[in-house]
């Protein structure tokens, strides 16, 4: 046999997964194609016209290396924000900085806060890195903010993760809150503070941005509320050091020409995004009566998707899903133990709920055995 090079001793002691299983794997798996994709939290409505068409127009420029400073995007982003470029920073969706900042700040064997349950890929990088995750258990269903403080306190944690609006759950916390627990966390500790749904939710749950913070990195992206999750571009806004700190290690060729150009029309066309907020607001109203036409709860939601509690166990909430699956809805579901007694659907066009409503019946009285 063969010998082959060896992997770090770290990666080669991580298993063998991925965060999550696309639905493009699923269907390759049942050779067949799903009839509602309400499962990926994408818009269903996609992006503005005016980006569509501006895409389509530039398409056969799409060859060329894209401007390494991603300098129009970064510059739309500040004048969007009230700030500077110089405390913008651009990546490949949220995910991609993610992994910047778990190479930033953690060291081998280092504390890492989160909430146990919430956005998976953020604990994949720090596993990547040999951090050490604490997690910290939701409270009625929200991220619980004395809870990660308390960790953050207690383990000396570099780096704190935290979703307002929150996936997977769809809750959220008010400004005020949020400016309590910043205000509260050691200066020695980073909070990413990821907003990926905040232009879905209530304008009261954003804090203003303090570019003057060193510890704060507020995370944003292009995928939901505008409708480019395929593109892969999203950004952060920080203290200029911070991000001069990001560039030293960031992929300066990550983001094609496409991502850039698309983002920055994007932007420009505020009217879109309002209609897009209004229309996944009636989605997410639509879901919930859905729910509540089968005996479900639908939780509250500042999110493009509704987590819809099943009444019972994780192991029934996990039927109901399958059930769906297996009538070719695609939806997922949290999986660790009380918030796993939930399904999530994200708000998709009319077509895709008239199925979902059609058959969660089904997949119910499958999962209660009748």
């Amino acid at each position: 046999m063969r010998q082959r090079p060896p992997l770090t001793p770290l990666i080669a002691a991580l298993p063998s997964t991925v965060p999550f299983v696309g639905p493009e794997a699923q269907e390759r798996e049942r050779e067949r194609a799903f009839r509602a994709r309400i499962g990926a939290n994408e818009s269903s409505f996609g992006p503005s016209p005016r980006v569509i068409e501006r895409m389509a127009g530039i398409a056969r420029d799409m060859w060329m290396y894209c401007d390494p400073d991603n300098y129009d995007l970064k510059v739309a982003v500040a004048a969007h924000h009230g700030v500077k470029a110089e405390n913008v920073v651009v990546g490949e969706g949220i995910d991609g900085l993610l992994s910047l900042v778990a190479r930033m700040y953690v060291a081998p064997g280092d504390a890492v806060v989160t909430s146990l349950g919430a956005y998976p890929t953020f604990n994949f990088h720090i596993a990547g890195v040999g951090g050490r995750l604490v997690t910290v258990p939701y409270e009625n269903d929200r991220e619980s903010l004395d809870g990660l403080l308390a960790a953050v306190r207690k383990n000396k944690a570099p780096l704190v993760y935290l979703s307002n609006p929150d996936n997977p759950m769809g809750s959220w916390w008010e400004a005020g809150e949020l400016i309590r627990f910043i205000e509260a966390l050691p200066e020695t500790t980073m909070l990413v503070l990821d907003e990926a749904y905040g232009e879905l939710g209530p304008a009261s749950a954003l804090p203003p941005i303090d570019i003057s913070r060193p510890n704060v990195i507020r995370m944003r992206t292009l995928s939901k509320a505008y409708g480019l999750a395929g593109i892969r571009c999203g950004y952060a806004v920080a203290e200029a050091q911070v991000i001069r700190d990001f560039e030293k290690i960031r992929n300066h060729y990550g983001v094609s020409r496409m991502a850039q150009i698309a983002g920055v029309e994007a932007l420009a066309d505020q009217d879109y995004l309002q209609s897009v907020v209004a229309r996944v607001s009636a989605g997410r109203g639509r879901i919930a009566g859905i729910a509540e036409a089968n005996g479900l709860k639908p939780l509250a939601s500042a999110t493009n998707f509704v987590t819809i509690d099943c009444g019972r166990d994780g192991a029934f909430a996990l039927k109901v899903l399958q059930g769906l699956l297996s009538r070719d809805v695609f939806i997922r579901k949290p999986m660790v133990p009380v918030l796993d007694r939930c399904i999530r659907v994200s708000v998709g066009l009319d077509h895709e709920l008239d199925i979902f409503a059609e058959e969660l019946p089904g997949a119910l009285a499958a999962a209660r055995g009748n």
